[in-house]
């Protein structure tokens, strides 16, 4: 599937990405969540080996915390700033992907286009593509500028 191109304006390749790493705009973001059951600790996997540069948006920690239910969509200024302290602005070219492969990067797609940003974007096929193409990956958390 490399040389094809993906099936929704809102899927990007990884070959897309990659091109365009590093770029200050550019912002890939690691959007794994993980049911219980099936025993993945989200975090330690990022923390094990990511796309470079990208930032770990946990849904459960920017979440609304007085709601009873798991990852509630929080409140405009909680998201803004908690997605400013990940160094990401609305006007970013945003890359969400999973370690599912498309699992929960388009809630956190959705959740970003929800408040506002326009240039959000799936990577098709996820890690599991980035990683069977022998892609780099980086381990460790990565801290970008913050925004606001």
């Amino acid at each position: 599937m490399a040389n094809e191109s993906p099936s929704s304006r809102w899927l990007v390749s990884t070959d897309w990405l990659a091109a365009r790493l590093g770029a200050p705009d550019t912002v890939a973001v690691d959007g794994s969540y993980y049911l219980p059951t099936l025993k993945r600790d989200a975090t330690a996997e990022y923390l094990a080996g990511h796309i470079p540069v990208a930032v770990r948006f946990d849904i459960d920690a920017t979440a609304d915390h007085s709601n009873p239910l798991p990852h509630m969509l929080p409140g405009a200024e909680q998201f803004a700033r908690d997605v400013g302290e990940l160094g990401i602005a609305e006007t970013d070219t945003i890359v969400v992907y999973d370690g599912a492969g498309i699992s929960s990067a388009p809630r956190v797609w959705w959740t970003f286009r929800l408040f506002g940003a326009e240039k959000v974007f799936i990577l098709d096929g996820g890690l599991p593509r980035w990683k069977a193409q022998g892609r780099p990956l980086e381990q460790g958390a990565v801290k970008r500028t913050l925004r606001t």
